[in-house]
């Protein structure tokens, strides 16, 4: 997410429901609150059916991947070790990429997508151990695709769509193209799920529901909260696609994969959840566990971790089922 003032300082004191507000003349401080923290539960290895995962995939928003570099990133990737390793906003050219990443040898196979009009703007970036079949970039429309937002991975059962979703903008400036953007995406989204069933993975830039953030009454005029956004994120699903977090944990408040470097608000765990794991309905039943690794330091996103079971795919005429072979 960008770091606009508006919507970012209203996620930091929003409604004053987290101890920061300052106490009235003549009346006593209160002793602020102490934070509720999220826990991410040992991982879950097998799906609901009994079927052991042999998928993981990792998505993080790193803000800079220069700077997530020099912040240690990967030691914890390495650590994580996923089968794939799925980035956002990394604001970096191919050219200038660091090393340290360029030579990873346990993820042979790198793709890179960055922004053809802005230096240090968006960019997303994917790394697999296992090549994918096919590999492309944007979603078929210019007006979209010069920001450099989607990477497809084309696996043999599967498409794996990692995404950077436009924010709407200080001021909600860019709200009208993020509308017209929600409607191209989910079209584009649509027709893969046609030819094969999906993963999307990435900072999707909306708290869908008033449990995905700390302060939903002081940000309903905000990027990442307006009706407009969280209506989009609400059409994504009706067209067949699954939150894989709320599909597990329905109930789970609190748990957030954003906080603005301003007002200490990762401390007080005053933040938003706009990291996601999206499944087609096919994948849904060889879903695992899906993990907000909130732990993990080196942005202001933490990763998010994704188990799942895949097989092979075979075509039987329309619609497609998976068939373990």
């Amino acid at each position: 997410m960008k770091r606009g003032k508006n919507a970012e300082e209203a996620a930091a004191d929003g409604d004053n429901d987290n101890g920061t507000a300052p106490a009235k003349k003549g009346k006593k401080a209160k002793e602020p609150e102490a934070p509720i923290m999220y826990e991410d539960p040992p991982d879950k290895l097998t799906s609901k059916d009994g079927r052991s995962a042999n998928m993981k995939i990792t998505s993080w928003n790193v803000d800079g991947l220069r700077a997530w570099v020099k912040k240690n990133g990967l030691d914890w990737v390495r650590e994580e070790a996923p089968d794939v390793l799925c980035l956002q906003e990394t604001k970096c050219a191919e050219k200038a990429l660091p090393a340290d990443i360029t030579s990873m040898a346990e993820y042979p196979h790198k793709y890179w997508s960055g922004s053809e009009d802005k230096e240090g703007y968006s960019g997303v970036a994917m790394l697999c151990k296992t090549e994918p079949v096919k590999v492309t970039y944007g979603i078929g429309k210019e007006e979209h695709d010069k920001e450099g937002r989607v990477i497809t991975a084309e696996f043999p059962s599967f498409f794996l769509v990692t995404a950077y979703v436009p924010n709407a903008g200080r001021g909600l400036v860019r709200l009208d193209y993020r509308k017209t953007w929600d409607v191209d995406f989910r079209a584009y989204l649509s027709g893969l799920d046609k030819q094969k069933p999906l993963v999307l993975c990435g900072d999707l830039n909306v708290a869908h529901e008033e449990i995905d953030l700390k302060n939903p009454k002081g940000n309903k005029k905000n990027a990442g909260f307006t009706p407009d956004e969280r209506e989009g994120f609400s059409q994504l699903l009706a067209a067949g696609f699954t939150d894989s977090f709320r599909e597990l944990y329905p109930e789970q408040a609190y748990a957030y994969t954003f906080w603005t470097y301003m007002m200490n608000a990762r401390a007080k765990n005053v933040g938003w959840r706009l990291d996601y794991f999206l499944l087609s309905s096919a994948l849904v039943p060889g879903l695992c566990d899906s993990k907000i690794r909130n732990k993990a330091m080196g942005s202001d996103h933490c990763p998010i971790t994704l188990h799942i079971t895949v097989f092979p795919l075979r075509l039987r005429h329309s619609p497609w089922l998976l068939i373990p072979d």
